[in-house]
């Protein structure tokens, strides 16, 4: 868990708008909803705009900024997604290029933003029920696996869903399912307890984004879907452009947690 203490997501998002280090968000402010973020030429964002709805459980849609600005109205009011984000992820025909810490001189008008629900919003509620988070005990990120769990498709947008993974003690299990499927914003329940091999993860030490986590004999590898699956996903499409967060590095909204 990070060592950083913020007032309010308002604060947090101005240390990092000011800030040249990015540090990751998990834990932070954790009354509050955290987003992904995806943006793409108007050029694409109607078909992917398609590809969210068909795809809630990865892509549970929060906002849409279509109005040719970046700024939040909804879930962050006067924020700037270019800037408000400690670490951004710049995709260009399917190829990562950069990870700078604003995307501001990436933006035009004929720009649109996605904002996206993030599973770090529900694990302030895991904690108060008595669920230990090994990324938080061991001051790392959320691992985060490609997998073989399709995504329904369009015509330009497909692929498969990317899972973030949280080791959960086998008693607690229901309760990890429970509090979590009340959170389809934060996409909801897992997809996956268990075998990480049966969902395509060929090792589970070796995360496609993220960190790696110690698994005691006494956990069970759980895994939720994630909203860094429009990366994976751009990979396969080949966008022009597709700026995103970097995983682990979220939006911290003003909005609270239902």
């Amino acid at each position: 868990m990070s060592d950083f203490y913020f007032k309010s997501p308002g604060e947090a998002r101005l240390f990092f708008r000011k800030s040249e280090t990015a540090i990751p968000t998990a834990g932070l402010c954790p009354e509050y909803i955290q987003a992904n973020l995806v943006i793409l030429s108007d050029e694409d964002s109607p078909e992917f705009l398609e590809f969210a709805h068909m795809n809630p459980k990865p892509c549970p849609l929060l906002e849409v900024l279509c109005d040719g600005t970046p700024i939040s109205k909804e879930m962050a009011p006067q924020s700037d997604v270019t800037t408000d984000i400690p670490k951004y992820s710049v995709y260009k025909n399917g190829v990562l290029v950069e990870e700078p810490l604003s995307v501001q001189q990436y933006w035009d008008k004929n720009m649109t933003g996605f904002l996206i629900g993030c599973s770090l919003t529900f694990e302030a509620a895991l904690v108060n029920a008595g669920i230990r988070l090994k990324h938080y005990e061991e001051n790392k990120r959320v691992p985060m696996y490609d997998t073989n769990i399709a995504c329904a498709p369009t015509k330009k947008f497909f692929g498969n869903y990317v899972v973030s993974m949280r080791p959960i003690k086998k008693d607690l299990i229901d309760t990890a399912v429970e509090i979590t499927s009340k959170m389809e914003y934060a996409h909801g329940a897992p997809v996956h307890i268990g075998d990480p091999s049966k969902i395509g993860i060929t090792n589970v030490n070796c995360p496609d984004y993220g960190d790696a986590l110690s698994i005691n004999d006494d956990e069970v590898p759980v895994f939720w879907a994630c909203g860094v699956t429009p990366q994976a996903v751009a990979k396969k499409a080949k966008p022009k452009m597709m700026i995103a967060h970097s995983p682990g590095y979220m939006l911290i909204c003003d909005k609270k947690i239902i």
